[in-house]
């Protein structure tokens, strides 16, 4: 068994570029020439560094399957997108400059002035952050960030993900506030356990008899142990996973569903691999990310 199930009408498990989830604050995205692209790197640190697009192609770029997901994601909501990153491993660069007692957070900034702060230790700890510069083998679509941008698993992408990053400021969280925050969301905006189901889609008519409930579930940093699916209120039943190559990734998952007659409830549930079970209770997504089970209704006949 592979990452992706293939159950027809379900997602795929890899993201195509072109299906990417997008959300833009600016009405058109910059151009910028890889040539004169520079990152500058200051604030909190021992040594001040500019790094050039040739700068980070000489360092050599590492590959990692990181799915990524919007704050304003909605419970069974498609505001995510999982992918394989090319890019250099931001620990490297500020082990390089030097990260000075006090500061928790980096102040990234895009060319076209937008504002994103990351906690350091989520930079530090030895996940796969990067500053990418290939998205599933290509170079980055413009509208994703070209030349480079941030990715960092285990945090939604208002507080990680900066398109077109220009400059680093390692500072603490004291004292700003970045473009987001500024409007009343979290400050550090870790990614929630959550689970999704793709098939049936909510609102359809299907066959009575025979058939497959399926879907995708995340727990970044974590993952997933297991998935489980509820019909009309009755026992949670197991579902089958996919493989996947780590814990920041989200994982498909289906399970076998004889469906009578009749209007049908289906609800779906996710548990880390520490054994946490992702909440039922609902919560908007704002200030820090939705929660709550995934619920869609159907028609069997």
């Amino acid at each position: 068994m592979g990452a992706d199930l293939a159950v027809a009408g379900q997602r795929p498990w890899l993201t195509p570029n072109r299906d990417f989830y997008r959300i833009d604050t600016a009405l058109t995205p910059p151009l910028i020439d890889p040539d004169s692209w520079s990152l500058r790197i200051h604030g909190l640190v021992d040594r001040e560094l500019v790094l050039t697009y040739q700068d980070l192609l000489d360092r050599g770029l590492r590959d990692a399957w990181i799915t990524i997901c919007c704050v304003s994601n909605p419970v069974g909501g498609d505001l995510i997108g999982n992918t394989v990153w090319g890019g250099v491993p931001i620990k490297a660069i500020l082990d390089e400059v030097g990260i000075r007692n006090g500061a928790d957070a980096l102040l990234s900034t895009s060319e076209d002035g937008w504002t994103c702060g990351t906690p350091l230790d989520a930079l530090t700890d030895g996940r796969e952050a990067l500053l990418a510069l290939t998205m599933n083998g290509e170079p980055l679509p413009v509208p994703h960030g070209f030349p480079v941008r941030q990715v960092v698993p285990g945090l939604y992408g208002y507080v990680s993900a900066t398109k077109w990053v220009t400059d680093w400021e390692v500072t603490r969280f004291a004292d700003f506030e970045a473009f987001w925050t500024q409007r009343g969301w979290g400050e550090r905006g870790p990614v929630k356990t959550e689970s999704r189901i793709d098939v049936p889609k909510s609102g359809s008519s299907i066959s009575a008899g025979p058939g497959v409930v399926a879907g995708v579930a995340w727990a970044q940093q974590v993952g997933i142990e297991k998935v489980e699916v509820s019909v009309d209120g009755g026992p949670w039943r197991e579902a089958t996973l996919g493989e996947v190559p780590n814990v920041d990734t989200w994982v498909q998952w289906s399970i076998d569903w004889v469906a009578d007659e009749g209007d049908h409830e289906i609800a779906v549930r996710a548990t880390d691999r520490n054994g946490r079970v992702q909440t039922a209770e609902r919560a908007d997504v704002l200030p820090d990310g939705a929660t709550g089970h995934h619920r869609i209704t159907v028609s069997a006949g």
